[in-house]
């Protein structure tokens, strides 16, 4: 597996020769603990097929993982004790990450849940690691995956209370002793919050993660990758643990299930505010439930039945628009859309815009922005420096873009409302994607393949 680096810019994440690499992750926390290798095999080659880049997994997992065993009956420790990782449990973690990596996806692997290194009750046993066992952990599984394709993910749904931190940065400090800095390393935080609250000036630190979670929907997660967007040192950013497709929605089933749409608005509000990909979850899968474990969250239905609900499929339509124009120079620019100026912490009628170019200047080549709702729209298109543009509407759902109309570049705003929309399918969809591009640039129908700029010409 190629090597994934920060891009110079500091906004995204690259392969080593510059390339883009837009990191769409799933979610399957309990991928070590609870599949065989038959199992994983199923789930893997299913992310692969749908698009999927990265997977993310825990290796001492947050379902009782440190005293249940994985289908061969072992446990990740012997004793219990950080210093004796068990080889026969991650002789098991050795092959799934090498059949992820065989199918081209990357593991964000968390050597540990949260709740093993702090929990809301302090004296519970479970709470395992400190600073010197952090490091030598963390060291001994840096030299195990060093030549491996991981991202390193420290936390697991917990706060970084005071004093916890000193044990996150013994955990990084062993990774990098470990893999000799072969490999990024991030933060997973408690839902509601953000890596940068209290780690961001670490320098073990090389991107941000958000967890906006799963009290409700429309729960405004561009604001929370705004803020991060903004802090120095400048990091990039992305949503980690949106809503759950599938998930009562604050974990009371009588509140109703987040649906695919929920999942869709997550995703384009994250990715046009400034992230540089985006994590999906489904609630059955993250914890490969099935009728012989007890559901966690409500969770109904067993995850092979789940692999191929509507919003797992539907992510690789936002990785190829992203990937069908210039990919490092985008921004976040919500001012493209009149009326955003009016503050909003929830409700799904916000409309995100994304370009390229440089911030505060008009010379963008394309712009995009997503409409969660069927309303009215007015850009401002004077960011765009090309004559003549061309409008398009993209289908978050299906992938699929409609040639909108051709018309001048009058330097002041673009307006439409359904009416200018697809009538055959408008009806039927709730949210969609305006892109706007410069005629002379010649770009393909949004979503379809695209031949990145050179990164050694820009």
């Amino acid at each position: 597996m190629r090597r994934i680096t920060v891009s110079e810019n500091r906004r995204f994440l690259v392969y080593d020769n510059g390339e883009p690499f837009f990191y769409l992750g799933d979610t399957a926390w309990e991928l070590f603990h609870r599949l065989d290798e038959a199992s994983a095999r199923q789930y893997l080659t299913n992310r692969a097929g749908k698009g999927f880049t990265v997977i993310q997994a825990v290796a001492i997992a947050e379902a009782d993982g440190l005293v249940v065993p994985n289908p061969y009956g072992h446990l990740p420790l012997l004793d219990r004790n950080p210093a004796r990782p068990n080889e026969a449990y991650f002789r098991h973690v050795d092959h799934v990450i090498a059949l992820a990596n065989n199918l081209g996806m990357y593991v964000a692997l968390l050597p540990c849940w949260g709740r093993y290194v702090w929990d809301f009750k302090p004296d519970a046993d479970h709470v395992i690691f400190n600073p010197a066992n952090a490091r030598a952990y963390g060291a001994w599984l840096g030299r195990r995956y060093r030549d491996k394709g991981v991202i390193w993910v420290l936390g697991g749904d917990r706060p970084v209370n005071a004093g916890v931190e000193r044990t996150w940065r013994a955990m990084a400090k062993g990774l990098r002793e470990g893999d000799e800095g072969n490999h990024l390393i991030s933060f997973h935080p408690y839902g509601g919050n953000t890596s940068a609250e209290k780690l961001h000036r670490e320098k073990w630190l090389d991107f941000n993660m958000i967890q906006s979670g799963h009290a409700r929907k429309g729960t405004a997660n561009f604001l929370m990758i705004r803020d991060d967007y903004a802090r120095k040192p400048v990091k990039p950013v992305m949503e980690s643990e949106p809503c759950y497709e599938d998930l009562p929605l604050a974990f009371e089933p009588k509140n109703g299930r987040f649906d695919d749409y929920d999942c869709r608005v997550a995703a384009y509000w994250g990715v046009f505010s400034g992230g540089f990909g985006h994590t999906y979850g489904c609630n059955n899968v993250w914890q490969m439930f099935e009728s012989r474990h007890p559901p966690l969250a409500w969770a109904e239905r067993s995850w092979q039945d789940s692999l191929n609900l509507p919003g797992a499929g539907q992510m690789i339509h936002l990785r190829r628009l992203m990937e069908s124009r210039p990919f490092l120079t985008r921004i976040p620019d919500p001012g493209i859309v009149y009326g955003n100026e009016r503050p909003i912490d929830f409700g799904t009628d916000y409309q995100c815009a994304t370009r390229d170019g440089t911030p505060g200047k008009n010379d963008a080549t394309y712009l995009m922005v997503y409409r969660p709702l069927i309303n009215w729209l007015s850009v401002d298109t004077s960011r765009i420096a090309g004559r003549r543009l061309r409008s398009w509407w993209y289908d978050p759902a299906t992938g699929t873009a409609y040639p909108g109309p051709e018309f001048a570049n009058s330097k002041d705003r673009y307006s439409g409302d359904w009416h200018s929309m697809p009538w055959r399918v408008c009806t039927s969809q709730r949210d969609w994607v305006l892109v706007i591009d410069d005629v002379s640039c010649g770009y393909p129908p949004p979503g379809s393949p695209f031949r990145q700029p050179d990164p050694s010409k820009r």
